[in-house]
Parts: C-alpha cells; structure tokens; sequence
C-alpha cells in the first residue's frame, strides 16, 4: 500500500451531495416523451448514475436506431438546465466536505455530469474553498458503470486507488468503484435502497450526508488506509 500518498474521499455529486437525481429522472422522462419515446420514471429512475450513453442504451436498447441520441440528450440538457438556479445540497453535504478536509483529506468530486453542468452543482454546494479536484464527463472516455471518470479523478488528484474511498448514490456508482477495487460508501439519498447498495458491494450504507457526518469518525471514510 503506497502510504507515501495523501489519502482522499471520492464523491459523486448528483444524488449524492446535490439534490438531482428525480430533477434528472424527469428531464429525460420528458425528453424521451416529447420523442414519442415515453417511459416510466420508475425505470428512468433505476439507469440515473449512468452517463448519458449508456443510459439511453439501458433504456432504449443498444440496437436501437440511434439518429435521435443527440436531440434526445439536447431535450435533456435543456430541461435539466430550468433547475440549476433552484439546485439545492443535500442534507450538511459542504459540512461533510469540509469536515473530510479537516481530517486531513484530499476532497474530490468525482462527477461524470457535463462540463456546463458543474458550475450550478459547486454553486449549489458552497464549499469551493475544501474541494480539491473536480472532474466532468469530458474527462471520461467511458461513462458509469465504466471507472473511467475515477481513473480521471485519482490522476488529477494526485491520489492512489488503495488510499482513497468513493462516497456515491447508485449501484452504478458501486460498480464502477469495484473494478478499482476501492470501498464505495452508499447514500440512500438518490432514492437507492440499503439493500440493492449493500448487495452491489457498498462497504456501508447511509441515508445522506448528514447522517455520514454523524459518524464519519467511525466510518470507512476515515479508517485505515
């Protein structure tokens, strides 16, 4: 284990530390309507986590005819955007941010949201002056349930996977840290229940934010690394 490196927190953001994931789940329910593609946001729901791609893969199929992806992910983007000046932090997540970086921990935000999008996300969060590294979708090749935005965000961060845990709302969020072999932390938050987190492989499971920073003390956030 390269001890020699800082040790960090990986977050993802939508879902996890800002309140998005139904905001996300009903942009594309009304893109995918407004395309005579209609679906219910119960399924929606489950592929949010995923990146835009892979998404429409899980929703529509991978065979699909695929000349309305980009009118499809513009709809989205569009819709999406009416929300950003109302984005609000999910229950103490800067506190949370800033309690890592008290405990001497590189803080990253490790989202896949596009490039335009993560100016509201900080906004919304406030707590630029903790945050060490962010990432967006430009900096993946692959999106979730691929590590390549966590590949991006450890090489930015100057961070190695053996030293770092991924805080994150989906089973896609768990997915993707497995394959690099590091602890994932699961929030409910994003609407995930304990129980799918838990059976993807999450280390352990909390409602949100505040309930993290409750006890992060005794968390695989701050244990042994």
């Amino acid at each position: 284990m390269p001890t020699d490196k800082p040790a960090g927190v990986l977050f993802d953001v939508d879902g996890t530390l800002v309140d998005t994931t139904y905001l996300h789940t009903v942009s594309w329910w009304e893109a995918l309507r407004q395309t005579d593609r209609p679906m219910p946001m119960a399924t929606i729901h489950r592929a949010i986590g995923m990146g835009s791609d892979k998404l429409l893969d899980h929703l529509l199929g991978p065979e699909r005819d695929r000349s309305a992806d980009q009118k499809l992910r513009d709809a989205h983007d569009t819709l999406f955007a009416e929300y950003w000046e109302r984005l609000v932090p999910l229950p103490r997540a800067a506190e949370l941010l800033r309690a890592c970086a008290e405990r001497g921990l590189r803080v990253v935000l490790a989202t896949s949201a596009a490039e335009h999008e993560v100016g509201a996300l900080r906004r919304a969060l406030a707590a630029d002056d903790v945050i060490h590294t962010v990432t967006c979708s430009a900096d993946a090749r692959e999106s979730k349930p691929a590590p390549d935005i966590l590949v991006a965000a450890l090489e930015q961060s100057g961070l190695a996977a053996e030293r770092v845990v991924f805080v994150g709302d989906s089973v896609w969020d768990v997915a993707a840290a497995g394959e690099l072999d590091i602890p994932c932390v699961g929030l409910t938050c994003g609407g995930t229940g304990r129980g799918e987190l838990a059976g993807a492989g999450a280390v352990a499971v909390y409602e949100d934010p505040a309930a993290l920073l409750a006890v992060l003390d005794d968390s695989p956030v701050t244990g042994p690394r």
